[in-house]
């Protein structure tokens, strides 16, 4: 049978509300809205007999053992769900940087659940697909079908896709892994405390540019102020992208360190990633679409 291919693209929060942390499981509850952007890593699977994984590609060196790897865990707690599972050997083509608050490691996970699902013939809503995204990650969940919508609770509760204008960005990750653990940590809330701060706004189902940045501009990354703390270097990158002509908002990622900047239009996305390479050629740069 021939190789079954997908791409697992960039998860980016655009917003990320911290409401608190549940008494019940300590777990820090979100609420987020989430595009993806078009870099992505890319992961191929050849049906067989056993379950394997290589990676390659510019940040293979930095995602851990293979054995450990979200897309084994994900195909190990599919295959838990569905006696009988067909599986295979993944490649997995890595090109996004690992520890930088656009779940790669989920988006490659979920990437595995859609080539298994396809291989099995199993719907991406299948309840098996889904409980297992749940068992891997918090991110996964999201990253099944990747489209613009909002995350809520621990990553569990998934909104529908909303129809957003394509956004003109810039990713920038200064290369420093940031662990989520320790920005938590830096975040300081304790079992059953709630986090102060106005409302999510409303996103609309179908969104244009100028109304998406128009609601989202007052939102916030509640986790942005405690990264800054752990890796000082997020507020340069911040910085330098608000310095860009066209940048219409800069906000970090998840819990850093990539950085994201939208632009009024891609001929200023362009404009300034050529102008970060410049100033700082060892970071990683992606000009791109959010969507």
């Amino acid at each position: 049978m021939a190789p079954l291919t997908t791409r697992a693209p960039a998860k980016i929060n655009l917003t990320l509300h911290v409401l608190g942390r549940r008494a019940g499981d300590g777990y820090h509850v979100l609420e987020s809205l989430v595009a993806f952007a078009g870099t992505a890593d890319a992961l191929t699977l050849q049906p067989g007999a056993s379950l394997s994984l290589t990676v390659s590609g510019p940040t293979a060196g930095t995602a851990g053992p293979t054995g450990d790897n979200l897309v084994i865990r994900a195909a190990r707690n599919l295959a838990d769900r569905v006696p009988g599972l067909r599986l295979g050997s993944f490649e997995l083509g890595k090109r996004l940087p690992v520890a930088a608050g656009i779940g790669g490691g989920s988006s490659d996970a979920a990437a595995a659940l859609r080539l298994l699902a396809e291989l099995n013939g199993l719907s991406l809503d299948h309840p098996a697909v889904v409980a297992a995204a749940r068992a891997t990650s918090a991110d996964v969940p999201v990253c099944l079908e990747p489209r613009a919508r909002m995350m809520r609770g621990a990553g569990e509760e998934i909104g529908p896709a909303l129809l957003l204008a394509p956004l003109p960005a810039v990713l920038i990750n200064p290369g420093v892994p940031v662990p989520t653990a320790p920005v938590f940590r830096a975040l300081g809330l304790q079992v059953g405390e709630t986090l102060p701060g106005a409302a999510h706004p409303e996103i609309a189902p179908r969104a244009r540019a100028d109304d998406l940045l128009a609601q989202i501009g007052p939102a916030r990354n509640d986790l942005e102020a405690p990264a800054l703390t752990v890796v000082p270097v997020i507020g340069t990158a911040l910085d330098l992208l608000r310095d860009q002509a066209g940048c219409r908002l800069a906000r970090m990622s998840g819990s850093g360190a990539t950085v994201f900047a939208v632009f009024a239009d891609r001929r200023a996305a362009l404009r300034a990633a050529r102008n970060v390479r410049a100033a700082e050629p060892g970071w990683w740069v992606v000009p791109t679409f959010l969507r």
